[in-house]
């Protein structure tokens, strides 16, 4: 069953990473860097302290650190244990993909889907009742992700791997959200209608 599973992922990969041209290649390149969605961050970072006053937002940033640190360290720990290799290193499909991108590190499962997913879910869960359109913002796991196939990082089976281990932790860390929110910002636990309004608190 399992080598079932590895030969579905390995041929869904070669059909996706086979649809790229080198004329996207560049494109692909700056997708999969983090700092290319910064200005989304920006953004996100000033309508959240516009919405919920800078010590509410200071702890919603504590936690998407915290957030990251805990996943970024714990899938370098699920690869090196997996030992899973990267579709460029792979003999049986090296020569038959493009890896316009090779890494040493192992593939299973992506560090990349997980930490995006992760973020995306807290950011979603925490921000939606204050931004009604942050619902978009689950484009940038999906995208950023997609670009790993694009330049033969990873299998598709990784990054569903990945977007589920990051789902489990974005999970874990909200609850540690909730229970301080409901601590020191009371006032904001029962809030569920979006909005597009002045802030909700000043503090």
């Amino acid at each position: 069953m399992l080598e079932k599973l590895q030969e579905l992922d390995r041929d869904l990969f070669v059909f996706l990473n086979g649809m790229g041209s080198e004329t996207f290649d560049p494109f692909w390149r700056v997708i999969t860097q983090l700092w290319s969605w910064v200005p989304i961050f920006v953004v996100i970072f000033y309508l959240t302290f516009k919405r919920l006053g800078w010590r509410h937002a200071l702890l919603v940033v504590g936690m998407i650190t915290l957030l990251l640190l805990v996943t970024d360290q714990t899938t370098n720990l699920i690869k090196n244990g997996i030992q899973r290799l990267r579709p460029g290193n792979n003999p049986e499909i090296a020569d038959i993909i493009r890896a316009v991108i090779k890494r040493h590190s192992f593939s299973f499962i992506s560090g990349h889907a997980s930490n995006s997913m992760a973020v995306a879910f807290f950011l979603y869960r925490v921000l939606h009742p204050y931004l009604k359109y942050m619902g978009f913002f689950f484009l940038w796991p999906l995208i950023f992700a997609y670009s790993r196939i694009y330049l033969g990082l990873h299998y598709p089976g990784d990054i569903l791997a990945g977007y589920l281990y990051g789902l489990l932790t974005g999970w874990l860390v909200l609850k540690l959200y909730i229970y301080l929110r409901d601590r020191y910002f009371p006032q904001h636990e029962r809030l569920d209608n979006p909005t597009n309004s002045e802030p909700v608190t000043n503090g």
